[in-house]
């Protein structure tokens, strides 16, 4: 018989619920976007997105129900990622969640976040993908890890400042771009030279497996305005200075994604990759990670566009536990903040 799970995602400033079948149907899927809320503070601020999810919680959740056409009584667990995120945000899940699952007398599940987007890859597959190396590059992460089964990661890397994905929304903030950037910046790129401008690529051939965006980033800064300067002081760009600066920092952002990556995968002993984030969005990564790992013998799995962003589908990872009995009491609470390779 056919189980069916409610998922919900507070851990940022999206707010998301779904509910999906065992066989990893998606019965329904709503996200409640923030991101008019946070454009004028180029970036998210917690107090703002707490209340926001605080506002769209319950709506979230009636909708997704609604459109799956299922009651709480015809649930089989209620799941909710707890961690990383910032503690408002989570705490307003985590809270929905007790309470469904104590007034449904339904299994709570436990779900972090980083995992869920990796695999966001295997529901997408419609088949096994692990072992694998998991690999997260988002807005608030990029990171690495083992992945020895559907439970089991063992973080093996990750960035010593900047998210791939901030590096990105803070040069897009810097060219003028607005909130949130990432997108922004890819599409101002494909009209400009990526050989333009000769952009650092931090740690690229450090053995160890870390990223570092903040040397890139201030590069980008000094190209702009020069050292020691302030960004109000440079003078204007033209739109094509602009779309070089995009240019040649994505390509240098790019590289240093690609290959530690694969680094990884070398000396993991992994030939398989499965790469979840909003940054997995971004069209040239997917296009250069495919071409660089089908050069390598390595098999990439790519969570779909739709499914990098933050949402609630990638919670199905709860039936991986559920399985195993790795189910929660009420007395769960969230673990807030980032994590560090």
């Amino acid at each position: 018989m056919t189980s069916c799970i409610l998922a919900i995602e507070s851990t940022c400033d999206e707010t998301a619920a779904a509910v999906i079948q065992d066989d990893l149907t998606v019965l329904s899927s709503v996200v409640a976007s923030q991101d008019e809320l946070h454009a004028r503070y180029s970036g998210v601020v917690p107090e703002i997105a707490a209340r926001a999810h605080l506002e769209r919680i319950h709506p979230v959740i009636e909708q997704a129900l609604s459109r799956a056409n299922k009651s709480g009584q015809e649930l089989d667990a209620v799941a909710v990622a707890t961690q990383p995120g910032l503690a408002g945000s989570l705490l307003v899940g985590l809270v929905a969640a007790k309470t469904l699952a104590w007034y449904w007398n339904k299994p709570l599940i436990a779900i972090d976040h980083l995992h869920a987007h990796v695999y966001a890859c295997r529901i997408a597959a419609r088949r096994e993908i692990f072992p694998c190396l998991g690999y997260v590059v988002s807005g608030g992460h990029t990171h690495l890890f083992h992945c020895r089964d559907a439970v089991t990661f063992e973080l093996i890397g990750g960035t010593i400042d900047d998210a791939a994905g901030e590096a990105f929304d803070k040069v897009a903030s810097m060219l003028g771009l607005g909130y949130p950037g990432g997108a922004r910046l890819a599409r101002l790129a494909e009209a400009g030279d990526p050989r333009a401008h000769a952009f650092p690529r931090p740690l690229l051939d450090d053995p160890q497996l870390a990223f570092s965006f903040s040397g890139l980033k201030t590069a980008v800064r000094y190209t702009i305005a020069g050292p020691g300067k302030p960004l109000e002081t440079a003078p204007p760009l033209s739109e094509k200075q602009r779309a070089d600066i995009a240019a040649s920092f994505q390509a240098a952002a790019i590289d240093c994604l690609v290959g530690k990556a694969l680094q990884a995968s070398r000396r993991e002993g992994l030939d398989r990759i499965c790469v979840g984030g909003g940054v997995a969005a971004n069209v040239l990564f997917r296009e250069t990670l495919t071409a660089a790992c089908a050069a390598q013998g390595v098999e990439l799995l790519l969570a779909p566009p739709a499914w990098c962003t933050d949402n609630a589908v990638m919670g199905a990872m709860a039936f991986e536990r559920l399985k195993r009995g790795l189910v929660e009491s009420l007395d769960l609470d969230i673990v807030p903040g980032l994590v560090r390779g």
